[in-house]
């Protein structure tokens, strides 16, 4: 497979890795209606750090990745939405892009947007459920780049689609073609385990969400039939084959009237393995054609289908752009949404929730990313942003669950954005929350929030400086560090006596105090482990400490492995 060059490539490539783990600190003042959170998190801080962060919570748990990163037009800093390369990478030629504007003049600007939006990648993916998948915004100035890097990152062979979105109505003046549309580029952690259908209750007409017209996609009925009076109903015959070679799904099928043998064609597979495929054919669902002498098809039933809607490859709205407010009307009254949205339609509802004539530039619509939420997740699945801006991904989930009764969850990440000019600035808490506060209270969402800061790393030289994670922190974080996975049962870890959770055969403890003169004197000793052995006998005993005061023989015998805090704690089992 084709690679993409860039400068600072071999430098980043693996960044990730070596960015530290942080605390999240809870800002209770900034919390709104944490009673009603339900996980939903709002966090303050570098996205880069914010998101390898969250990996002890939630490494494969996220359905749905939904991004917006900066399009590197050139023009930014004349629009008012300059970036600034921030990743603190121990390298000379990196150090010198830090806290510069990279503007249409800059001749490695595209070098250092790919430099930037690698290592969040990386995080992204490793975030993402098995059968997840990300939605990235961008338009012409980095489709290329980023179509490449995420053919390296995620495959190319789990690239889903490349939607082009009809990002706004109005039309450009002073160029010779009005370019009035932005790509979505959509990717599955594994598309063997990924199915992109667009669920509707409703398929057969139109339905109100929560106040916006929308119009669901519909499959035409009139390509069902039944032939054969099967009694499951209509149906119609699709392809057997699908895209790519799997060597699992590649075999002859053989044609039970007329003996001849099939093999999926050129650059192709079955849909299926071979004893599904037997399954399928013992339950009359394989077809030969008309006359049952061609190669497999499949037999897809309307009642099978009927809730789903065809996923589009280009979603361009088909109703009027305009929309009209009043005070003494309700927002759900605005006229005519297009289905898909426009900027303007974001922005004007960004307005409306704010009273004021300009927020934030270009917000995304609330209607784009519920259409791409309800493509790719479901009802109780998680939902993140790590380019939150004007937190439209949140308010759309929040719309969402209203809808449906649905218990999704949403993690919004945001920057402050303060630089020289502007120290004080905080578009996380005065545009992010904001926005998001604002919209529970004026469409009286069921819902709230918590409020979390990135805090100090937790690495080597932090904890020997006496800066301490608390008890919870560290136990979760030591969890993924030893088993790779997120710790499920978080109400297990108990402070008192040093237990953190099981990991297979394996029992993990961590010796630890947020206090650093305690800390100093303790140790895994002979009482502490005896007490553990007897807690669990025939177990893996994994165990956390500052120091270990126990025989080597003794470890052996009793199955107990000490992982020093802090040199030797980054190590997985």
């Amino acid at each position: 497979m084709p690679t993409l060059q860039f400068k600072g490539k071999n430098i980043i490539w693996n960044h990730h890795l070596s960015v530290p783990y942080y605390t999240l600190d809870e800002i209770e003042d900034l919390n709104f209606q944490p009673e009603k959170a339900d996980g939903n998190l709002i966090i303050e801080g570098d996205n880069l750090v914010a998101l390898k962060t969250l990996l002890p919570q939630f490494a494969g748990r996220v359905k749905c990745v939904f991004i917006d990163p900066p399009y590197n037009t050139g023009n930014d800093v004349e629009e008012g939405k300059s970036w600034v390369y921030s990743d603190n990478v121990n390298n000379p030629m990196i150090k010198g892009w830090l806290g510069k504007e990279v503007s249409r003049d800059d001749l490695t600007r595209h070098d250092k947007w790919l430099c930037m939006i690698v290592p969040r990648l990386k995080l992204l993916r490793e975030l993402l459920h098995d059968d997840g998948a990300i939605f990235i915004t961008i338009d012409d100035n980095e489709y290329a780049s980023l179509k490449a890097i995420m053919d390296e990152i995620f495959n190319e062979d789990n690239l889903v689609a490349n939607i082009v979105w009809q990002a706004r109505k109005s039309v450009q003046n002073d160029t010779d073609i009005s370019v009035n549309h932005n790509y979505i580029l959509v990717y599955a952690k594994d598309r063997r385990q990924t199915e992109r259908r667009l669920k509707k209750k409703n398929a057969d007409k139109w339905h109100q969400m929560s106040g916006f017209v929308f119009k669901p996609l519909l499959l035409d009925k009139s390509k069902f039939s039944n032939p054969d009076k099967d009694t499951r109903g209509p149906w119609k015959a699709d392809p057997f084959d699908a895209p790519h070679i799997r060597e699992n799904l590649t075999y002859p099928i053989k044609n039970p009237n007329t003996g001849k043998k099939y093999w999926p064609p050129k650059g192709r597979c079955w849909r299926t393995e071979e004893q599904n495929f037997n399954k399928l054919l013992a339950d009359n669902r394989i077809l030969f054609g008309k006359k049952g002498t061609s190669g497999p098809q499949l037999k897809v039933f309307w009642d099978e289908k009927k809730e789903y809607g065809e996923i589009e490859t280009s979603w361009w709205g088909e109703g009027s752009a305009e929309i009209y407010f009043d005070e003494d009307i309700d927002y759900a009254t605005a006229q005519e949404w297009t289905n898909y949205g426009t900027t303007t339609q974001g922005s004007k509802l960004l307005q409306y929730l704010f009273d004021s004539e300009k927020v934030f530039n270009n917000p995304k619509p609330v209607e784009l990313i519920k259409h791409i939420i309800m493509q790719s997740a479901n009802k109780n699945d998680i939902i993140l942003d790590s380019f939150a801006g004007s937190g439209t991904t949140m308010h759309a989930v929040m719309d969402l669950n209203k809808e449906d009764g649905g218990k999704r969850q949403c993690i919004l990440v945001q920057m402050t954005e303060a630089n020289e000019k502007e120290p004080d600035k905080n578009i996380c808490k005065d545009i992010t929350r904001e926005r998001v506060k604002r919209a529970i209270k004026k469409f009286d969402y069921a819902s709230g929030f918590r409020y979390y800061r990135v805090g100090i790393p937790i690495d080597a030289e932090s904890l020997l400086s006496g800066g301490l994670p608390t008890y919870r922190q560290f136990a979760e974080y030591v969890y993924y560090l030893c088993t790779g996975e997120s710790l499920k049962n978080k109400s297990d870890i108990d402070e008192k006596t040093y237990y953190v959770g099981k990991h297979g055969s394996s029992v993990i403890y961590l010796v630890y105090k947020q206090n650093f003169e305690e800390l100093t004197h303790l140790a895994l000793n002979l009482q502490l482990a005896e007490e553990i052995i007897a807690k669990h006998p025939q177990r893996r005993l994994i165990v956390y400490a500052p120091a270990c005061f126990l025989e080597e023989d003794y470890m052996k015998e009793k199955a107990i492995e000490y992982v020093g805090i802090p040199y030797n704690m980054f190590r997985r089992d």
